[in-house]
């Protein structure tokens, strides 16, 4: 008796469908375990780096203690817009930055105080000439100029604000 050969031509991709199918389910464990493995690994670090970091977990008690280290905050601040020192004819800054802090005390220390910070900064700001604010050194030497004004206790005996950048994010002169 013969077999339908209809009936074997159907069958054959059946099976093949499932072997196919067993291969993909397969080939994407596998990827997601490398992925999630090689996640892992750029999180953790190498194992060198663990050793490092437990080394100098080791000598930390010989120096002093760094004070606490606390994720840094982004505080952003309102634009400014100030007339700068008259070169060729009156000339206008627009700019606005956010400010990197020490941690969320720092922020609401910064906030509370902002009629100060704001005051220091137009008075540092229309201070300036196009020329010199123009070029790319002349913006850093701003930025560091703005973090020395903001770093400046708000109090006379007063610790240092911890503000560690100055990130430009409007900067227009006209």
């Amino acid at each position: 008796m013969k077999a339908d050969p209809k009936a074997d031509a159907a069958a054959a991709p059946a099976g093949g469908g499932k072997k196919k199918l067993f291969m993909m389910i397969g080939a994407l464990v596998l990827v997601l375990g490398l992925g999630t493995g090689a996640g892992w690994y750029f999180l953790h670090g190498s194992g060198d780096a663990g050793t490092a970091e437990t080394a100098g977990k080791s000598h930390a008690g010989s120096k002093k203690k760094k004070k606490e280290e606390h994720p840094p905050e982004y505080l952003a601040l309102e634009p400014f817009v100030v007339n700068l020192q008259p070169e060729n004819g009156d000339q206008y800054l627009q700019v606005a930055f956010t400010l990197q802090v020490d941690g969320a005390e720092q922020a609401e220390l910064i906030k509370s105080n902002m009629a100060k910070v704001r005051s220091r900064l137009l008075l540092l700001l229309s201070g300036k000439k196009a020329s010199e604010i123009n070029t790319v050194e002349g913006k850093q030497q701003l930025a560091g100029e703005i973090l020395a004004a903001v770093r400046t206790p708000f109090s006379e005996h007063g610790d240092e604000q911890e503000v560690s950048d100055v990130l430009f994010t409007s900067f227009i002169i006209q």
